[in-house]
């Protein structure tokens, strides 16, 4: 089945395509055909006719979340409108019929000038030959969103992590609805599973109250202590988070403490049920190479020397900590980032794992992709 994504550049964009590619990852795992044949586009290709030709030609179904939120009210307005138009016509010049998903707005019902650019870019899809679905969406968050670019809870994020003191307007508030959420409602609707238009609903708070969750993630986390994340909302704040942390403020320094019976750290406490584990790994071999979709998981060599590589999956962006058990630090991997260690010593490495839910053979949320991509 040929999906293809829009906006994958962007927040929502990029979860689609990320879960569309953790199936196709599941299914080479058990040696199956990849279920989906992806065409994803960024802003750039719809500048380029063929591009957009060719990504739609024979295309089950197009995931449309990419479009303008910011600048001139003029520019905003008629963006929208105009990216939707050669959407349509790519279609229509191909004689492509794929049923179009669109990422609509709650403000697609007001009279602003981004409200009307999102309702109007809505009408020309919805008339575009094919099945049509939309979601209105609320105000969406998740990993890897882009701080002060209209998003609230990512700038807030980089501000808590940065120590900085936020402005808040104390009568702000937010329906916060999870950008994995919209992307596996939007991929629902690719696999027919509904049509039509879906208004998902967001967790409601005052911004005051999304800043004081936040806040008190950041002083449980920077204390080596993970919260309850039991709830599902939760969970996803959390891992927006952490991720808004990462790179830049990992490896988290441990602090040993030594007696005459040798040395002891504690590497994490968590609320709930968790699973710690230790491993050893010969010298010159590799574990992992694979990545996860929600699992809170770290890393900690507590002997040898080795190297954790992690890069964001869909991209070529890796980073490298070299880690040893002589200085030992915690990588936590954010979700959807392949990562793997290996062990590049002449010695044994030990490593302490922990992930904050019990491993589920049925669910094990483990997908396999190379953190090295061949050439």
């Amino acid at each position: 089945m040929k999906i293809a994504v829009t906006g994958v550049k962007g927040l929502l964009g990029w979860h689609a395509a990320a879960r569309l590619h953790a199936a196709n990852c599941a299914a080479r795992f058990r040696g199956d055909a990849p279920p989906y044949e992806l065409a994803l586009l960024d802003h750039a290709a719809f500048e380029d006719s063929d591009q957009l030709g060719a990504a739609v030609q024979g295309a089950a179904a197009v995931l449309h979340f990419a479009g303008v939120n910011r600048g001139a009210e003029s520019e905003v307005e008629a963006a929208n409108p105009a990216i939707a138009q050669k959407l349509a016509d790519a279609c229509r010049c191909t004689g492509s019929t794929p049923h179009i998903v669109y990422a609509n707005s709650i403000h697609a019902s007001g009279d602003t000038f981004y409200g009307r650019s999102k309702r109007v870019a809505g009408e020309i899809l919805a008339a575009a030959g094919g099945t049509y679905s939309e979601m209105m969406l609320p105000h969406i968050f998740g990993e890897c969103a882009r701080p002060y670019y209209n998003n609230v809870t990512a700038t807030l994020i980089d501000q808590i992590w940065k120590g900085e003191q936020p402005t808040i307007n104390p009568e702000g508030r937010v329906s916060l609805f999870h950008a994995g959420a919209a992307a596996d409602l939007a991929i629902d609707a690719a696999l027919g599973k509904w049509s039509g238009t879906a208004a998902p609903a967001g967790r409601d708070m005052s911004i005051v109250e999304l800043y004081a969750r936040l806040t008190a993630f950041h002083a449980l986390y920077s204390a080596n202590l993970f919260p309850n994340l039991g709830d599902g909302f939760d969970l996803a704040l959390f891992n927006s988070y952490r991720t808004g942390g990462f790179p830049n403020f990992y490896p988290k320094k441990m602090d040993p403490k030594s007696d005459a019976r040798g040395t002891l750290f504690e590497t994490s406490k968590a609320h709930g049920a968790s699973q710690t584990f230790v491993s050893t790994t010969l010298p010159g071999a590799t574990r992992g190479d694979h990545f996860h979709i929600d699992l809170v998981e770290r890393f900690v060599v507590v002997s040898g020397r080795a190297t954790i590589r992690v890069r964001k999956v869909l991209t070529n962006e890796i980073h490298s900590f070299s880690v040893s058990g002589d200085e030992p630090v915690a990588i936590d991997m954010p979700p959807f980032h392949t990562h793997h260690i290996v062990n590049d010593s002449g010695d044994h490495v030990v490593t302490f794992f922990w992930s904050h839910r019990q491993f589920d053979p049925a669910n094990p949320d483990t997908f396999a992709d190379p953190v090295l991509i061949q050439a």
